[in-house]
């Protein structure tokens, strides 16, 4: 009579029973991990969305208060003044051949570097004084909140390790100026608007804006002052048409 024969339990290695156990232990820390980033991450959205939707409020409540005050001085028979702009989008249009030394170090300063690109600049006495020193070059003006959203979400590039990178996730913001408590597009864009405590953090952040030869042309005499009938200089409220042939 044959004998069916038992089969022997094999015992595994110390080594390799150890290992296993770690995989294991180093799966389950992965997957709690990815699970709390998750839930960090959900609850980040629900941050940005909520201050997305308490800036509307804010330029809605501002844009009310500016039509009343306007009313107000009609109704009065007076006129209503515009405050002092505290933000400034500059834009260069010639380059800087055969000019005083002073005026291109400026340039340099103010980072525009090439023939049509631009900048958001925080008004200031020093500022105006240095934008007043290279106005033959450059025009300017006050960017609206349209103006600013667009130029940001169309041609916006951050400055990431020297690199110009494109603004495509707001997890590169976070990066870059989260502590600053900066996280999204959106916060970018009001800290501009309302020229915010960390202005400069974000400006330095953005790579200047290289814009199009304006779509149209620009006017017969470019080079002379925008009062005079040309294109450089102080555009006030009308560097907003400007942005929007070059953007």
């Amino acid at each position: 009579m044959s004998t069916v024969p038992t089969l022997q339990k094999i015992e595994q290695p110390e080594t390799i029973l150890k290992k296993r156990k770690q995989d294991n232990k180093a799966r389950e820390e992965k997957l709690a991990k990815a699970a709390e980033a998750k839930k960090a991450q959900k609850a980040k959205r629900k941050v940005i969305f909520k201050r997305a939707e308490q800036y509307v409020k804010e330029y809605r409540i501002r844009e009310a208060e500016e039509v009343r005050l306007k009313r107000v001085a009609r109704a009065n028979g007076d006129f209503y003044v515009q405050p002092q702009p505290k933000v400034f989008f500059a834009i260069r249009l010639r380059g800087v051949s055969n000019i005083a030394p002073k005026p291109r170090k400026v340039m340099q300063l103010l980072r525009l570097l090439k023939i049509n690109s631009g900048v958001f600049i925080k008004v200031n006495r020093a500022t105006e004084q240095m934008l007043k020193m290279v106005e033959p070059y450059v025009a300017y003006g006050e960017p609206n909140l349209k103006s600013i959203r667009e130029l940001i979400y169309k041609r916006g590039y951050g400055k990431v390790n020297k690199q110009r990178v494109p603004l495509q996730d707001n997890a590169i913001i976070e990066k870059e100026l989260g502590q600053y408590d900066i996280l999204s597009i959106e916060d970018c864009i009001h800290e501009i608007a309302t020229a915010g405590p960390h202005f400069k953090q974000v400006t330095n952040f953005l790579w200047p804006f290289h814009l199009s030869s304006a779509n149209g042309g620009y006017r017969q005499r470019k080079l002379l002052h925008f009062v005079e009938g040309g294109d450089v200089g102080n555009r006030e409220k009308f560097v907003n048409d400007l942005i929007r042939k070059m953007n």
